[in-house]
């Protein structure tokens, strides 16, 4: 290959999409092995190639040249093959930096604590030392190298003003993970997630339900691929507007529409026609209920409304770590918070907001069935519609209209 990745784990890496929607090279994953590494490294089979986990660290010994900003970290994400020699650079740390910048996140004069010893964490480092910060801890489940256990972060750093994420922990598939329990921090204002896969980690979203600010690292893999493109190209691009330009892109290409909403207003209907616009998959929770566990009103009747609420879950979590897809769920998905939860990982929750006047009773619905039912059950749920959405869609109008509606907001 000419240019590409190269780490241990790939199948979901997003660097190929981004380093192509440049328009100047095609883009390769390469998975290696430990014991495969110098060989691949040293035959220099390449032009230039960026280095992920858990390797940034491990390449440097074979390369000629360093850059002094990527040795001051210990730490190389980019390799460049000139004429045989081989130099390596960090465009990690101008990644993280622009992530914390987009965030408005600040760190001067702060205590950062950051999770994590590898080779991403020393760029974590290196940034909040650029960015001023008063105090730097790195934290490990083993203390090694200096670093604070986790249970003495809890008892000495619970002030800490801004925690870092540079562990894989949460990162797919294993997306319910979080790292640390931010309820034992008293003073943050600032939550950084370098995982970008799912979009939102446990970690942001409990940030986020929590009021502080936080993100998870799609931005920083998008701003250092750019800067890396600069040094494939050997020449200055406008990278703060392409970085922006192509994180849209990924983004909104990864990102999953939500659709909650009342019985009757329409959701699996206009999932249906922004899948078919969009070219997406289209996923409907109450179908997948059916397909696995059978009639919904039967297991209404037989098992009752807690245990139908425990199914939705399972099938719920079962389809948090898809991306790209138009995702109708059932009418009460929005009383569990987990359920949100799961659905915000890769999602954004679109509410159709259809007046009762326009619900209709229906005997396939258990709660539903008789009009009483239905308007006792909006007046029980309208405000959670409300305070569970992303977006409120006005659902008084064609579903044609009301998909429009959800595509223009794209």
């Amino acid at each position: 290959m000419d240019y590409g990745l190269i780490g241990e784990k790939l199948p979901h890496s997003f660097s190929k999409e981004i380093h192509e929607s440049l328009g100047e090279y095609e883009y390769s994953l390469k998975e290696l092995k430990k014991e495969e590494l110098q060989n691949f490294i040293l035959q220099k089979n390449y032009k230039a190639i960026n280095v992920t986990i858990p390797y940034k660290e491990a390449v440097i010994p074979f390369l000629d040249e360093i850059d002094p900003n990527a040795e001051a970290i210990g730490a190389v994400n980019t390799i460049i093959n000139r004429n045989g020699r081989l130099y390596g650079f960090n465009t990690d740390f101008l990644g993280m930096k622009a992530l914390i910048e987009r965030v408005g996140v600040v760190l001067k004069y702060k205590k950062a604590l950051i999770l994590g010893t590898g080779g991403t964490s020393k760029t974590a480092y290196a940034v909040c030392e650029r960015l001023g910060a008063k105090e730097i801890k790195k934290v490990s489940r083993t203390g090694k190298d200096g670093s604070l256990t986790y249970d003495e972060a809890y008892e000495n750093y619970a002030d800490a003003d801004v925690i870092i994420n540079t562990t894989p922990c949460g990162m797919y598939p294993y997306i319910f993970d979080c790292p640390i329990d931010l309820s034992r921090f008293t003073n943050l204002s600032g939550v950084i997630d370098a995982v970008y896969n799912p979009l939102r980690t446990s970690l942001v979203l409990e940030a986020k339900k929590r009021e502080i600010s936080a993100e998870s690292g799609l931005y920083m893999l998008v701003a250092q691929a750019v800067y890396a493109a600069e040094l494939f190209l050997d020449r200055e691009l406008d990278a703060v507007k392409l970085t922006n330009e192509i994180y849209d892109k990924i983004y909104f290409s990864k990102r999953n529409i939500v659709l909650t909403g009342m019985p009757t207003s329409g959701k699996s209907t206009v999932g249906k026609i922004i899948a078919k616009e969009l070219d997406r998959p289209f996923l409907d929770t109450d179908a997948l209920i059916v397909e696995q566990y059978g009639d919904i009103p039967t297991i209404f009747k037989e098992h009752g409304e807690p245990y139908f609420r425990g199914l939705e879950t399972e099938v719920i979590r079962s389809i948090a770590d898809t991306t790209g897809a138009v995702i109708s769920t059932g009418g009460g998905a929005i009383l569990r918070e987990e359920n949100i939860g799961a659905l915000r990982r890769n999602g954004d929750i679109f509410f159709i907001d259809r007046s009762l006047e326009h619900l209709s009773a229906s005997p396939d619905r258990p709660l539903a069935d008789k009009i009483d039912k239905l308007k006792k059950l909006y007046e029980k749920r309208i405000n959670i519609y409300m305070d569970t959405a992303d977006f409120i869609i006005d659902g008084d109008c064609d579903p044609e209209d009301v998909a429009d509606s959800i595509i223009n907001g794209e």
